[in-house]
């Protein structure tokens, strides 16, 4: 945890030297989904271990977790955070994040806990190649099956 709040205070510190400094900024879920869709995010974990996942507009996020490959991985927003699960559904494992902008930084929390989890930036569109180096395969909307509303993945 420690070298996590070190490296985001050199980061912030790098940010602020470049230009004005500026308060975070919490984000909508429809914020999150303008900036994240079709685009990569990538970061460190608070142990320190990289993720970079390139968001396709169907629901899917391709690239990798702490140097493991998605095979499966999804993505949606709610109102006001992200959420990604990964692995079938007898297996299923659902994260949550808030997300806060602080410049070019982008701050992950667990919902509802409120901790750092990471720290993301964006690199537009998929740098990597993630997209088309990955299998196809269909986000079954789990969790973006809301009571009372329609199947929503991160499609507009």
């Amino acid at each position: 945890m420690m070298r996590l709040l070190l490296l985001a205070a050199a980061l912030m510190l790098q940010a602020a030297a470049n230009s004005p400094v500026k308060a975070a900024e919490r984000l909508s879920g429809e914020d999150i989904r303008r900036i994240f869709e079709g685009n990569t995010v990538s970061g460190r974990y608070n142990n320190g271990m990289p993720f970079s996942e390139y968001h396709h507009a169907d629901g899917r996020a391709s690239g990798h977790n702490r140097h493991v490959p998605n095979r499966d991985a999804c993505w949606t927003t709610t109102p006001d955070a992200v959420c990604y699960y990964y692995g079938p559904p007898e297996q299923r494992r659902t994260y949550c994040f808030t997300v806060e902008r602080s410049g070019g930084l982008y701050v992950l929390r667990n919902r509802p806990s409120g901790r750092i989890n990471g720290i993301a930036t964006i690199e537009a569109g998929d740098p990597h190649g993630y997209a088309t180096s990955a299998k196809i395969w269909t986000c079954d909307g789990l969790i973006s099956q809301r009571r009372g509303e329609p199947p929503r993945l991160a499609a507009r």
